[in-house]
């Protein structure tokens, strides 16, 4: 899945000494605008759009994203069958308004996947088309990859479908919203199953070993008056329901290319035994039940970020899903290690083809599959390339995303050293850890004697460097 992106709602005003987080986009080497001869493939793609002849657009699809999106990737609706469900779930057809090896295929693995920074979007594909031409906005004509996934009661495929097709989304909803429509029982038709579906392929997951940590993310927000401010972020239900649908379609992905001999896999080892019992030892100390018998993933699940040593024993916990890797196979043998440890099954990204280099690729290869054709000679040549250009973007991804938030962290608390604060200790060894302060969301690096994970202790900031991008802190006794 796509990182959570960092979004605003407005550029807010400049304030002293406000990061530059253009600077730390030129640092990192983040491709800002498009060459001219991209903006022109671009716009004629947008301007003579390739339909299908399938035309699906009697399917009553919405869409559902975070308040203010428009590049749109997937569409849903969610119908009862029998005892089971029918999953009809629409991909923006990025394939056909990028062809290989044009001016748009080039650049966009240059660029590998949208970079979403506090004061801008940088896209993958010019928003003539991943806002317009190709995202699924409502009342619009679209071509879509549309795949059809009938599961039974037990939540497990048991008839997959997929084919281009022309579809229409229906509306345009956001998390907000559906949330508080599903706490009211007000959901729209194609999503009223959502509760239930998204339930059960939850419970499913966690049966297959599955560990999803839920942690609460930093994300920086525009402040009233100008600035910046920081918040933690949590999960809304409907999210991690949604979620599980594009779960879905990634594992049905991962299926036809193993049985079809190819494809790009979303790879992860599962967690390490010696990993798991660390944990096990930890969680009494932290306020964590580990019944006998429990997987990781089962724990984890049921656990509170609010409470300050659950807090704490989802950072540790990061260590179970260690070793993620894009892993690409062809000519029938299928690679050593093919599952996800998050998903607890083999796995392929496949839904955010507007967002992401690889979806593109792992659904051209999905639709040839299921059209019980060969993948063609030039989509197979790129394969074993795709892992390395993923790799180099995605580091550069969590590289701008870290210095966003240190250099926020940093020009919030200038000019208060000295001052204290209470902490909670997410992780501690040898008098060194890291501590998040009770009123900002502000995580920070401590040293002091007894720091102890899960612990709230007072904290004194010693240091706010906004050019260095540096907070630091000491230990100074009880809250």
């Amino acid at each position: 899945m796509v990182r959570a992106p960092l979004r605003v709602p407005r550029w807010p005003a400049a304030a002293p000494e406000c990061p530059d987080f253009a600077a730390i986009r030129a640092e990192f080497e983040v491709p800002e605008e498009f060459p001219a001869a991209v903006l022109a493939e671009a716009g004629r793609r947008a301007a003579q759009p390739r339909l299908p002849e399938l035309d699906a657009t009697d399917v009553p699809l919405v869409t559902l994203d975070p308040v203010g999106s428009r590049d749109l990737d997937q569409a849903v609706h969610l119908a009862a069958r029998g005892d089971g469900y029918r999953v009809s779930y629409a991909i923006a057809d990025v394939g056909a308004v990028v062809d290989l090896g044009g001016a748009l295929d080039g650049e966009a693995r240059r660029r590998g996947q949208t970079l979403y920074s506090p004061d801008r979007r940088t896209p993958l594909h010019p928003p003539v088309l991943s806002e317009g031409a190709a995202s699924l906005l409502p009342g619009e004509l679209r071509a879509a990859a549309l795949w059809t996934m009938d599961l039974d009661a037990d939540g497990e495929p048991v008839r997959v479908d997929l084919r281009r097709a022309r579809v229409r989304s229906r509306a345009q909803l956001d998390y907000p919203a559906v949330q508080a429509q599903a706490d009211a029982g007000t959901l729209p038709e194609p999503l009223a199953l959502l509760p239930a579906v998204g339930a059960l392929l939850q419970r499913r997951a966690v049966e297959r070993g599955a560990i999803e940590l839920g942690t609460p993310d930093q994300e920086v927000e525009a402040a009233a008056g100008g600035g910046w401010t920081l918040a933690l972020r949590g999960e809304l239900p409907v999210e991690g329901w949604n979620a599980e649908i594009s779960l879905l379609t990634g594992r049905c992905a991962a299926t036809l290319m193993l049985e079809g001999g190819v494809g790009l896999l979303r790879t992860l080892p599962p967690a390490q035994p010696a990993d798991v019992e660390r944990l096990r030892r930890l969680a009494p100390a932290l306020g964590v039940d580990w019944p006998a018998g429990a997987l990781p993933g089962e724990v984890i699940g049921g656990l509170d970020a609010a409470r300050p040593g659950h807090a704490a024993f989802l950072e540790e916990a990061v260590t179970l899903l260690r070793g993620a890797a894009y892993t690409a196979f062809d000519g029938g043998a299928a690679p050593d290690q093919p599952g996800h440890g998050g998903v607890g099954a083999p796995y392929a990204h496949v839904t955010a083809p507007l967002r992401r280099l690889v979806d593109r690729f792992g659904t051209e290869v999905c639709l040839a599959l299921a059209a019980g054709l060969p993948p063609s000679d030039e989509l197979r040549a790129a394969l074993p390339e795709l892992p390395a250009l993923m790799a180099a973007s995605d580091r550069r991804t969590r590289d701008v995303e870290r210095a966003v938030i240190d250099a926020t962290e940093a020009w919030l608390l200038r000019g208060r050293e000295g001052a204290t604060f209470t902490a909670v200790v997410v992780d501690a060894e040898d008098g060194r850890g890291t501590v998040v302060l009770d009123d900002l969301a502000i995580r920070g690096r401590c040293t002091g004697e007894g720091l102890r994970p899960g612990t709230r202790i007072r904290v004194r900031l010693e240091q706010a460097d906004v050019t260095g991008r540096t907070v630091r802190f000491t230990a100074v006794g009880a809250p």
